[in-house]
């Protein structure tokens, strides 16, 4: 399990969503970068230097401070989508090799590198810059349908990650919510959400949003 990319965002217009930019164009970047917790949502910090998020309502803060894909489904998507998509491409900062992303439970901690330690937080929901991004009409509900949302994390110990550092695999909670069970929930399947009341490092906003859907 290690990193194949870091990938750090390039502001770009987001017309998608009337904002005056985006920070979805992550490009891979070469030597270490930086990793620390950004601080709360709201101000468009998250957790690489040199990045940041312009939709502080949605994006960004310590829940949502990096955000990992997995290079094996970036691969089945290109044979979706039937075109060559690059590290980054979807957004993401950590583009990964031989983890199971989806598969994470959520609480689960990686350490990356020396010193680095993340903690999986919540899926990604795509939003309307996403399916912009990828130009293609439909893409929210056909990248909801697959299940393969990959990872937010946030910061648990700080330090310097850099392409081709191992990822290893920590600490696993009890509970058995996973990013793709997490997901599933909160999108396609409201049956499940009782289950993510085990989940207690999910983001306090996504655990308030399951008991008002419970009530």
């Amino acid at each position: 399990m290690q990193l194949l990319s870091v990938n750090v965002g390039v502001p770009m217009p987001n017309p998608w969503k009337g904002l005056r930019a985006t920070g979805i164009d992550k490009r891979p970047v070469a030597g270490p970068v930086a990793v620390a917790a950004p601080g709360p949502k709201g101000t468009g910090a998250v957790g690489l230097a040199g990045d940041r998020a312009y939709d502080v309502k949605h994006h960004g803060g310590a829940d949502q401070a990096v955000y990992a894909y997995a290079r094996e489904d970036l691969d089945h998507w290109e044979g979706e989508l039937g075109r060559p998509l690059a590290d980054g491409l979807f957004g993401e900062n950590l583009t990964t090799t031989g983890l199971d992303v989806n598969g994470a439970l959520i609480g689960e901690r990686w350490r990356i590198g020396a010193d680095v330690v993340l903690e999986v937080s919540c899926p990604r929901i795509p939003c309307a810059t996403f399916q912009g991004r990828l130009e293609r009409p439909g893409w929210i509900k056909e990248f909801t349908r697959a299940v393969r949302p990959g990872a937010y994390l946030r910061v648990i110990e700080p330090g310097e990650i850099s392409a081709g550092d191992p990822v290893a695999v920590v600490r696993r909670p009890a509970h058995g919510v996973t990013v793709a069970v997490a997901f599933r929930a909160l999108t396609l399947e409201p049956g499940l959400l009782p289950l993510l009341l085990d989940a207690e490092a999910l983001p306090a906003e996504d655990l308030e949003l399951v008991r008002r859907r419970l009530a």
